[in-house]
């Protein structure tokens, strides 16, 4: 379906300003932003994936990866088309970087979105496997209903939405787990096609507004696996969004355009946790690599083990109803899927 967009901007000569996300593309007429589903049409902004449903699936909460939100639980997942990053390693690129007059997709209503997460058992409902911010309207919409219905709500999303669209879901909106690519504009200007800093900046302020953040850096061997550069960024998580923010660092394998590049060492992700330790972080975990201790949870006081994780499931939980641990009392930083 195609909608007039929100949050944007008419100018002179036709153009348009979109102010969705960080790029805030000045756009002509005829043309579409920087993520190819907005288009100017005679002076007015268009969603043109508005309920366009390229993926769904009802998957673990840890699958997300949200650890500390409605652990052990199912989300309800939906996915669109488009992005506003190119990043060369894309897991999703067949439905994030294709042109969406060539997709195979299906329409599905905000209110059957939500009808079918509570059908299907989830706590939750998230937008993911593409950026969550092309589609807002759509999600905003979704998220809406979804609060009504007493489900939580979810942002899988690469942080590049901007203050005015943040602030106008942020009622309905519960979860934030954010990708911090790497810790240099390097990076993300090669890799990513966009800035580092915006992606801070909406980190800090879902913060400040009570959203649940959750970060993931995907390491990649010689881009962004030095261990000075995730020291700089666990000492900025720490001092902007506190030392009980959980932190994902995860294995990249080659895919998409950087086929060339190996994986992960478990070394180098090992590291990686040890220098967030250092460096205060509470909580921090390593993803892709299964079979590990390093997807529990441990009471970061006396070191007992809370929450024993295998698979994308839960198979201990001792975090009391109080999120305390039981053995000397520490207050544990998590929302209770109860």
């Amino acid at each position: 379906m195609i909608r007039e967009a929100m949050l944007y901007e008419r100018l002179d000569d036709g153009k348009v300003q979109c102010k969705l996300c960080s790029h805030r593309c000045r756009i002509s007429l005829g043309k579409r932003g920087f993520c190819a589903v907005r288009e100017n049409r005679n002076g007015i902004l268009y969603t043109l994936n508005y309920n366009v449903v390229s993926s769904e699936a009802l998957d673990p909460i840890e699958k997300k990866p949200l650890f500390h939100f409605y652990p052990g639980s199912l989300v309800y997942s939906l996915g669109t088309i488009g992005c506003n990053f190119r990043c060369r390693h894309c897991q999703n690129w067949t439905i994030s970087q294709i042109d969406i007059d060539q997709a195979s997709a299906i329409e599905m209503s905000a209110e059957r979105a939500v009808q079918k997460a509570l059908a299907s058992g989830a706590r939750s409902i998230a937008w993911t496997y593409n950026e969550p911010t092309i589609w807002f309207e759509y999600t905003y919409d979704c998220a809406r209903l979804a609060k009504e219905a007493g489900l939580g709500t979810v942002y899988v999303t690469n942080g590049y939405i901007t203050r005015e669209g943040l602030e106008l879901i942020a009622p309905y909106l519960d979860a934030f787990r954010v990708d911090i690519k790497a810790f240099t504009d390097e990076f993300y200007r090669e890799i990513t096609g966009a800035k580092l800093t915006p992606v801070l900046e909406s980190a800090k302020f879902a913060r400040k507004l009570g959203i649940h953040v959750e970060v993931v850096n995907l390491i990649i061997p010689t881009l962004n696996d030095s261990p000075d550069e995730i020291r700089e960024m666990s000492v900025w998580i720490r001092d902007n969004l506190g030392a009980d923010t959980p932190v994902h660092f995860t294995r990249f394998h080659p895919y998409y355009k950087l086929q060339d590049i190996s994986s992960t060492p478990l070394v180098t992700l090992e590291k990686a946790y040890e220098i967030a330790k250092e460096e205060g972080l509470k909580y921090v975990y390593l993803g892709n690599v299964p079979g590990t201790e390093y997807e529990n949870t441990f009471c970061p006081q006396c070191g007992e083990l809370l929450i024993k994780r295998g698979m994308f499931s839960i198979e201990l939980d001792k975090v009391s109803d109080r999120h305390a641990c039981p053995r000397c009392g520490e207050h544990i930083s998590i929302i209770s899927g109860q």
